[in-house]
């Protein structure tokens, strides 16, 4: 059952002490002129609190753009082969919006449905999420479209929404936000006013996400739809870097002549090398084939087979292309196509 309590800003830096003397690392958005992105910090002084949304994902906190799978060295005949120790490092991933919280749900589902995950598993074992609600918001945000919402608790542990300029409402809503709750003490107050809906952000939906899910298999053949969509793309991968809750990757090894490491790299499957068979043939050898795939992966296929959207709306995919193919604009498009 979720708890209330209040939070001010100035316990914010005391907050921060007991969780880096409790041994847990703190990454969090802070500002470079203007971008924002994740990063390890120390003080709250270093956090951004007033942004509408990080250059990219918080995924990295459990799914890095690189990784070492193994490590492998030749002595004579042999070859030497060990893996690298887990990431179990306690970390708290601090003023995460909910779109951001509301992704991990998806790479859970990605890295955990059959074999276990072990890299993956590790950090997210460890990871404690305190998100930050939405008090505003741009063009390009659609969480509304996909289930989320600007005050949306799924996936923090604890959910912060800015009250005024002093406050924050403090929602604790899992085991680990009570531990972290345990941890602060005195620094949460009782909460004895009103609610947070006054103070989030006001998204309107563009379009109903499970709605496309089921009309998407009957235009997968649709004779203008994809073509017309994908002609500015440039394949460049921009979206899936991006992305919260995109997850290919690629596996390649780097060596020398003795010693080498086996990475697993983030890959896209809007690029065209991503479905190149060994044999030369490549299934999806046109961007608009790709853009269909991308689409249809994260409306249909993912909500199909794991349950999950593959997509939480953030807006960032659009943000970064450098010619702005919006993907909010092009799944209203699609919803709205005749069949």
């Amino acid at each position: 059952m979720t708890e209330q309590r209040i939070l001010s800003r100035q316990n914010l830096g005391p907050l921060f002490e007991r969780l880096a003397a409790d041994g847990r690392r703190i990454l969090a958005p802070v500002r470079h002129g203007d971008r924002v992105g994740f990063e390890r910090v120390t003080r709250p002084d270093e956090v951004a609190l007033d942004y509408v949304q990080t250059r990219t994902s918080a995924k990295s906190a459990v799914f890095p753009p690189y990784e070492p799978l193994l490590q492998f060295a030749l002595q004579g005949k042999d070859v030497q082969v060990a893996e690298p120790a887990p990431d179990a490092a306690p970390t708290v991933l601090f003023g995460v919006h909910p779109c951001d919280a509301a992704s991990f749900a998806t790479l859970e589902a990605v890295f955990t449905w059959d074999t276990p995950d072990l890299p993956f598993e590790s950090k997210r074992a460890n990871l404690t999420i305190i998100g930050l609600s939405c008090t505003q918001g741009d063009a390009y945000c659609f969480c509304t479209s996909v289930g989320g919402g600007p005050g949306d608790p799924r996936g923090s542990d604890i959910l912060l929404t800015p009250i005024g300029a002093t406050h924050f409402l403090a929602e604790i809503l899992t085991e680990r936000g009570q531990a972290v709750a345990r941890l602060a003490g005195e620094l949460l107050e009782p909460h004895r006013g009103n609610g947070k809906d006054a103070a989030l952000a006001q998204i309107p939906p563009r379009f109903d996400a499970r709605q496309l899910g089921a009309k998407l298999p009957a235009l997968f053949n649709h004779p203008a739809a994809w073509q017309e969509q994908a002609l500015r793309c440039l394949g460049c991968g921009a979206c899936a870097f991006v992305c919260p809750t995109c997850s290919c990757f690629d596996i390649t090894d780097e060596r020398d002549r003795y010693h080498g490491v086996r990475l697993r790299c983030w890959d896209s499957c809007g690029l065209a090398l991503f479905t190149l068979h060994a044999s030369g043939h490549n299934p999806r050898t046109k961007q608009s084939e790709r853009w269909r795939q991308r689409v249809m992966h994260k409306f249909a296929y993912q909500p199909e087979r794991l349950g999950v959207l593959g997509c939480v709306g953030c807006g960032r995919c659009s943000r970064a292309c450098p010619v702005d193919m919006n993907l909010a604009q092009h799944a209203q498009q699609l919803a709205e196509t005749a069949v």
